[in-house]
């Protein structure tokens, strides 16, 4: 195994070898009865000291899923299978920073012994592996994003899910989204809005005044340019490429895509096309806005002081966790009205389930009160329980001094299916998007091939055999 970077604090490298351990054994890749690498293995490689594995390794001795016998080694002793039942539940890999998903799994089954989770990460987000597997009968819970519900809407499948209660206690703007024909058909588990991440200590070395909720996108090109530093630092970087981003720009306008009379799109001459030429002149204004990044690039570039400001989520906060940088959150800016993107990921339980009870608690206990508490305590992401995400009290790692905004921005959280598509026309509008912004096509072939895309017809229709 690659020997970790020093530029993690040796906490994130810990946590990040104890989380791995803990994913193993619960997925059963560290089956009962297997040794574990000694100390020393995982200090080499995780640049640790001996004493600090040792620590780690006692968090999991805690929890009932290795055991250390004396002079032989650290023994894999769980979760064990008795007469368990057995609840496998399909997760998006990147909640098992944004939630600790797995000391939650490893909670839950210390209140019920006689249910075995097995977490299963998705190797892809796109809604058709998760189709797969919950047809398949593979997955009792899934763990589902706001687009891949949008997906599930517009497919031929039908009632693939168990209709949930309602939970007064979660935010209606969250429930609201996961319903259909009445049904709740997923429960709001994390959520977060777009937010702007900034680093104090450069706005305060250029004595520049912190954002703020006036500020529009002309004022963060300003600042931009002002807090850069030539073969030091860029002023402002994020993935405008994303389908998780860039709506941002065209849901600010307040306005939604026009139709044909055949119900195709319509873009020429229409503010939709203004919005989406707003993105390109700003791709040209911030030449390093977006290059293909990866996940967490942005957050890694604000660490290590490479970066002024970034647009993110509070999801993706957790890539700061335990680094030594002074961030903060601001809105973000607008074109005139105050709006942010709404991010909302969800717990669904497969109608197909033969172990329906035991799904369900999975998905109660992971919206509880417990739980989502500890969500809020542990991480920066947002919990869906009101009262937990609006929780004061004394925090375990830093916490942004307007850590809270989100609270006084609710009225201009917005979907991207305010923008009147489906999320088959987010994909394609994004897919030609990114080379329009590219300057890989034009813009009169960008509007050609938007305004005759066709939605494909799900699987299964007649017009589609």
């Amino acid at each position: 195994m690659e020997k970790r970077t020093s530029r993690q604090s040796s906490r994130t490298r810990l946590n990040e070898l104890v989380a791995m351990l803990r994913e193993e054994i619960l997925m059963g890749k560290r089956p009962v009865g297997d040794y574990l690498p000694s100390e020393k293995t995982f200090a080499e490689q995780y640049n640790l000291s001996n004493q600090s594995v040792r620590k780690g390794l006692e968090t999991l001795v805690a929890e009932g899923l290795i055991e250390k016998i004396p002079r032989v080694g650290t023994k894999v002793t769980g979760p064990a299978d008795g007469n368990a039942i057995t609840v496998t539940f399909g997760f998006h890999t990147s909640v098992t920073g944004e939630a600790d998903i797995h000391r939650l799994l490893t909670q839950f089954q210390k209140q019920h012994p006689h249910i075995r989770v097995k977490a299963v990460p998705f190797p892809s987000n796109d809604y058709s592996y998760i189709r797969n597997y919950l047809t398949g009968g593979l997955f009792d819970v899934v763990m589902m994003n706001i687009n891949n519900f949008r997906q599930y809407l517009e497919s031929d499948d039908k009632e693939l899910f168990e209709p949930l209660s309602r939970d007064p206690g979660i935010y209606s703007f969250l429930t609201n989204a996961f319903q259909s024909g009445g049904k709740l058909l997923a429960q709001p588990f994390i959520f977060s809005p777009l937010v702007l991440c900034y680093n104090r200590e450069h706005f305060q070395e250029k004595k520049l005044p912190e954002p703020d909720s006036s500020w529009q996108w002309s004022d963060l090109i300003e600042h931009a340019a002002k807090l850069a530093a030539p073969n030091e630092r860029l002023g402002f970087h994020c993935d405008i490429y994303s389908p998780n981003r860039w709506p941002l720009l065209l849901l600010q306008t307040g306005a939604a895509f026009e139709r044909q009379p055949d119900g195709r799109l319509q873009l020429a001459d229409t503010t939709m096309l203004t919005a989406l030429r707003y993105c390109r002149e700003m791709q040209q204004a911030l030449p390093l806005l977006s290059e293909g990044i990866a996940t967490g690039e942005s957050e890694r570039l604000l660490a290590r002081g490479k970066v002024s400001m970034i647009l993110t989520s509070y999801f993706y906060l957790n890539y700061l966790a335990g680094e030594n940088v002074p961030f903060d959150v601001a809105p973000v800016p607008h074109l005139g009205t105050p709006m942010t993107l709404l991010l909302n990921i969800g717990l669904a339980v497969s109608r197909q389930t033969p172990n329906k009870e035991a799904a369900v608690k999975l998905v109660d206990f992971l919206t509880s009160e417990q739980a989502q508490l500890f969500i809020r305590q542990m991480t920066y992401s947002l919990p869906a329980r009101k009262s937990a995400a609006e929780w004061i009290g004394k925090d375990t790692l830093y916490r942004p001094s307007r850590f809270s905004l989100f609270r006084e921005t609710i009225p201009g959280f917005r979907y991207f299916t305010d923008l009147g598509i489906t999320a088959a026309e987010l994909a394609a509008i994004n897919q030609e998007a990114k080379l329009y912004w590219a300057g890989l096509e034009n813009e009169e072939t960008f509007v050609a091939q938007i305004e005759a895309y066709a939605e494909p017809k799900p699987e299964g229709t007649a017009a589609a055999k």
